[in-house]
């Protein structure tokens, strides 16, 4: 009988817990959040979470996801209703429409990502970022991945390599490594994956920005109608008062990043820290534009409530499945295969940048975090770089490796992989042609930079 300790073993359900979460939700059309919940427990059991755990594990695993994405999904579904609803959003895309070659508008994107995720977590630049996504891609008469693959790479790039981003900022943190110099390789690495990983990989998807001949690659041609929101009113917001509700939070949230980078101390900081966290941000946000609309537009107020109220009904479908997805990842956590599957890869023997690759690469892709990855490998490679005596530069590398490898793959167990699918509106097998292949372009990418600097320095 197979050792259920043993990496094959592990290795062997984990394959098919993926491959049976695919055949539910692909082939048999089985709704996502339950073949998610159903695939979870039975993949927990056969890992060895005992029986009387899994309601602990499952609890666990939603509130931990939730707790987050449910304020922000809800907030920003809100924020994007309401800029929609008095025209800003539609500004906003005339303006980065007006001209633009549609050859200029995936780099563009890509650059808006890699900028903007930088102080912000990957999900609320999403969500906030969304609306003029939509209302782009319509008016610009493009596909919408043709766009939302480059901003998405460039989320997924600055998320994963840049400080002050919570996950590089851990790693530089646990390997003691130079963050100085973290930032420098970070930043050396994260653009060419973030080109590479978006508008590169957008062209290969749609030759010269247009969609293939109808089913050709299951990709939609065009964002959904309740995507690209209502034509917006005779008297609609101005370009600027949409860019500063959709920049206000992400300002709040920098500065908040940069208070907490600093350590500053003090009334002015403490008020920055809570103004910046993302729940007050949105908050802020929501109030504002809300209170322009009404008082400065003169937008009916039952007009404006429904808009806010449709825009939940679609959230609250993203907030289940994503918390269904931290589900699955949470068993993967608590049945310690992911870290076991870490130590037979340690035992490898393998060089010091590709360990780190590979052992962060191993964890992303069996328990779905980014940010546990990069955690995870980066407590497992720290006494490896500690035992070959690597310097300062190879430290930093090893650093960034581990970001790159926590970044492949992102698919069914990643609560990301879902957040991207329906907020996105596109199927798993869209997500996994286009999101899924993107986060492995950029991973790839960023450690043949991380090879290449370890070459030359």
């Amino acid at each position: 009988m197979m050792d259920p300790a043993s990496p094959l073993y592990l290795g062997l359900v984990l394959t098919g817990a993926v491959l049976a979460l695919l055949l539910l939700i692909v082939r048999l059309k089985v709704p996502a959040f339950f073949s998610l919940m159903l695939i979870s427990a039975c993949a927990g059991l056969l890992l060895g979470v005992p029986p009387t755990d899994m309601a602990e594990t499952i609890r666990a695993g939603m509130g931990s996801v939730l707790g987050f994405i449910a304020v922000v999904v809800g907030l920003g579904a809100m924020l994007g209703a309401l800029l929609e609803r008095a025209g800003g959003v539609e500004a906003v895309a005339a303006a980065l429409v007006r001209g633009k070659s549609a050859a200029r508008l995936p780099w563009m994107m890509g650059l808006i990502g890699l900028i903007v995720a930088i102080p912000v977590f990957f999900d609320v630049a999403l969500i906030i970022l969304a609306p003029v996504l939509f209302r782009l891609a319509a008016r610009a008469g493009r596909p919408l991945l043709f766009l939302a693959v480059p901003l998405l790479a460039g989320l997924g790039a600055a998320h994963a390599f840049i400080p002050p981003t919570p996950g590089p900022v851990a790693v530089a943190a646990l390997m003691k490594a130079d963050l100085g110099l973290v930032i420098l390789f970070g930043a050396l690495a994260g653009i060419p994956a973030a080109a590479v990983g978006g508008p590169l990989f957008a062209y290969v998807l749609f030759r010269d920005g247009r969609a293939p001949a109808e089913g050709a690659e299951g990709f939609p041609e065009q964002p959904r109608a309740d995507q690209a929101g209502p034509e917006p009113p005779k008297r609609r917001a101005s370009l600027a008062a949409a860019l500063v509700f959709i920049l206000l939070p992400l300002v709040l949230i920098a500065g908040a990043t940069v208070v907490d980078v600093a350590k500053l101390s003090g009334c002015a900081a403490e008020t920055m820290r809570f103004i910046g966290h993302p729940f007050t941000a949105l908050l802020i946000a929501v109030a504002l534009s809300y209170a322009h609309a009404r008082m400065r537009l003169g937008l009916d107020a039952r007009a404006l409530n429904q808009a806010a109220a449709r825009a939940l009904e679609p959230a609250g479908a993203v907030i289940l499945v994503t918390g269904a997805g931290g589900v699955f990842k949470q068993v993967l956590v608590d049945s310690g295969a992911g870290v076991r599957i870490a130590e037979a890869v340690a035992d490898a023997g393998l060089p010091l940048l590709g360990f780190a690759f590979v052992i962060a690469a191993v964890i992303r892709i069996a328990q779905g975090s980014a940010t546990v990855a990069m955690i995870t490998a980066a407590g497992l490679a720290a006494p490896v770089a500690q035992a070959v005596g690597a310097d300062a530069v190879e430290t930093a590398l090893a650093a960034v490796a581990v970001a790159a490898g926590a970044t492949v793959l992102s698919h069914v167990n990643d609560s990301g992989f879902w957040l991207v699918s329906r907020y996105l509106g596109l199927t798993e097998m869209q997500t996994l042609k286009s999101w899924t292949v993107a986060s492995t372009l950029v991973g790839l990418t960023g450690f043949a930079v991380v090879l290449a600097l370890g070459a030359v320095l």
